[in-house]
């Protein structure tokens, strides 16, 4: 019954955006009354600039991605010195598919802050999602550098990886790979962790695809890094044929999910 009124509720309300696949991708219902309730807060303090970060964020967490993009654009226009708004606003113009306003955002996210994590992170995504790969390994680099965990060292160091294979550096590529340890205290990034492994050849393609089954966001990471390594071997019939079921998934704001959508449309 709840799942019903929800189709019905998005169909009217129409879809959150229209994939480059031309699929309709929907929020999701904010059954908690979150946004309300963050909307509440800028209400009293509108021109408070943390306050219009949480709404955005707020906004993110139910994939009202165009509603946090412009609630971010408020709090520029107060803090524009402020590099975690370009930051945010970036990452949700990867959501959106505005791959070229990201790399703008998150490029003046790094002129402001050059030692974060997130800002090196999300700008090699971008680039990697336009198919600049030399770029993208470049942004990664100097995010490897800010990696102060092994979640974040093995998240940056499995696209890192990718780039590299995808710019033809197969011997920086493999020097990445080096330094991933099968010992590594990894609690969050376990398909990131998995991948490398499996690169390493240390994981079975049957572990992979086990994990890829427990959910549809495990679907979309560990089903992308598994059909780009089918890509970079050559077989592309298996990455394209993974690279479909992905964009069938429901996990839309996956990054494998919108890196999976690219790659069908670079080699359709």
């Amino acid at each position: 019954m709840l799942a019903a009124l929800f189709l019905a509720l998005a169909a009217v309300q129409g879809p959150e955006l229209v994939s480059p696949l031309g699929r309709p991708l929907f929020a999701r219902a904010d059954t908690a009354g979150v946004v309300a309730k963050a909307e509440s807060v800028v209400a009293r303090a509108p021109h408070d600039v943390d306050s219009l970060l949480r709404l955005g964020q707020t906004l993110a967490s139910v994939w009202r991605y165009h509603d946090a993009i412009d609630v971010y654009s408020r709090a520029i226009a107060l803090a524009s010195g402020r590099a975690i708004l370009y930051r945010h606003r970036g990452h949700r113009y990867i959501s959106t598919r505005q791959f070229g306003k990201a790399i703008a955002d998150l490029d003046r996210a790094a002129e402001l802050d050059s030692t974060s994590f997130d800002i090196w992170y999300h700008l090699g995504l971008a680039y990697y999602l336009t198919g600049r790969f030399a770029h993208a390994a470049r942004a990664y680099r100097r995010c490897v550098a800010a990696a102060d965990s092994p979640d974040n060292l093995v998240a940056v160091s499995d696209w890192l990886w990718m780039s590299l294979r995808r710019a033809g550096e197969d011997s920086a590529a493999a020097a990445v790979l080096a330094g991933i340890r099968d010992s590594l205290d990894v609690r969050e990034n376990t398909a990131y962790y998995n991948r490398l492994l499996f690169y390493q050849g240390r994981r079975m393609e049957a572990d992979l695809r086990a994990l890829m089954a427990t959910g549809d966001l495990e679907f979309a990471t560990v089903g992308y890094g598994l059909a780009t390594w089918h890509l970079i071997r050559g077989d592309t019939t298996t990455a394209r044929a993974l690279f479909r079921q992905i964009v069938a998934g429901t996990y839309w704001p996956a990054f494998g999910f919108i890196a999976a959508e690219t790659e069908l449309l670079r080699t359709p």
